[in-house]
């Protein structure tokens, strides 16, 4: 039986023995039992790396961490790619280590996917160099005002109600994702494409002091899901996947959390980002809805989100972060 499997019947288990009433856990049950048979389809796809060779694919937020990862996993399967971000420096140096690797072509954009003339301009050389898109993997987290990683999950909403931040989030990670799928969806409509949102468990599920990335994500979350059924109902053939995905092992994350002891124990637990970036691309070359990576730890916190939500909200207002 999968890790998947195997999670979502712990979230069940785990549910029903922390103190959720008989009765409610009896009505939940079948609930539960459908979330294991999820877990057997979701587990089983049709990946075949060969057809990935040649396709063409634009993947933001490059210079480092997820993204970085991602354009080198692709160029190791022949794939050919543009990559955006805003360090035009490190851009030259991630396509020059996706040719050796064996990109078919590397080109970039370095822009700020918070201005419109950015977006357009990446997609606009996307259509220059390849003449279709196959890809497009929305992956890009910043902003102007300070390092997302600061004070990360460290104060409360009351505690420090950036306004300034919060805007200047929204603007970059859900109105830059928003533009850049609108100005691909021609491209992405003539050659059957695929849009790849990376996101994470707290797009689903709030968590304490993160309020800026819940919004971020649950706004990301909804947006994408509502532009999959419009597609559908319209007859193109275009898939929306969301990548759920858990704590991964970025150099932001590794430089954060070795500086003490109780972050170092946490960084054992990362996912290594070779894995998380393999799981992305498989996500969207199976034109999945959804994929959770790993899925032991964010599909069986969704899951448990999802049927218990009273519960998880406890558990993680008496959580230490």
């Amino acid at each position: 039986m999968s890790r998947l499997v195997w999670g979502s019947l712990a979230a069940v288990v785990a549910a029903v023995g922390l103190g959720v009433s008989g009765n409610y856990a009896l009505a939940s049950l079948p609930a539960g039992l459908a979330a294991v048979g999820l877990g057997f389809y979701w587990t089983r796809d049709d990946f075949d790396p060969e057809k990935l060779r040649g396709a063409t694919v634009v993947i933001t937020g490059c210079s480092t961490g997820i993204g970085e990862e991602v354009a080198y996993q692709y160029a190791r399967l022949g794939a050919k790619i543009l990559i955006t971000a805003r360090r035009e420096n490190r851009l030259k140096e991630v396509v020059a280590k996706a040719k050796s690797l064996g990109a078919q072509e590397a080109h970039y954009v370095a822009g700020d996917m918070g201005k419109a003339e950015d977006c357009e301009r990446t997609i606009q050389t996307a259509k220059e160099k390849f003449g279709r898109l196959d890809y497009l993997i929305l992956n890009h987290g910043g902003s102007n005002v300070k390092s997302i990683h600061e004070d990360f999950a460290e104060k409360s909403w009351d505690e420090d109600p950036n306004m300034e931040f919060l805007e200047d989030v929204m603007k970059i990670n859900f109105i830059g994702y928003v533009r850049l799928a609108t100005l691909a969806l021609p491209l992405l409509k003539e050659s059957k494409g695929s849009i790849v949102v990376v996101t994470g468990p707290v797009g689903k599920v709030p968590v304490p002091n993160m309020h800026w990335e819940a919004a971020l994500k649950f706004g990301v979350d909804g947006f994408f899901s509502c532009l999959r059924l419009e597609l559908l109902r319209a007859g193109h053939d275009v898939s929306v996947t969301l990548a759920i995905m858990g704590f991964t092992k970025t150099p932001a994350v590794i430089e954060r959390l070795q500086k003490t002891e109780k972050g170092r124990k946490r960084l054992k637990r990362a996912t290594p980002i070779d894995q998380t970036a393999r799981a992305i691309i498989r996500g969207g070359a199976t034109r999945a809805r959804e994929i959770y990576y790993p899925a032991s730890f964010c599909w069986t916190v969704v899951t448990i989100g999802a049927i218990f939500p009273s519960l998880l909200d406890k558990m993680f207002v008496r959580m230490k972060m």
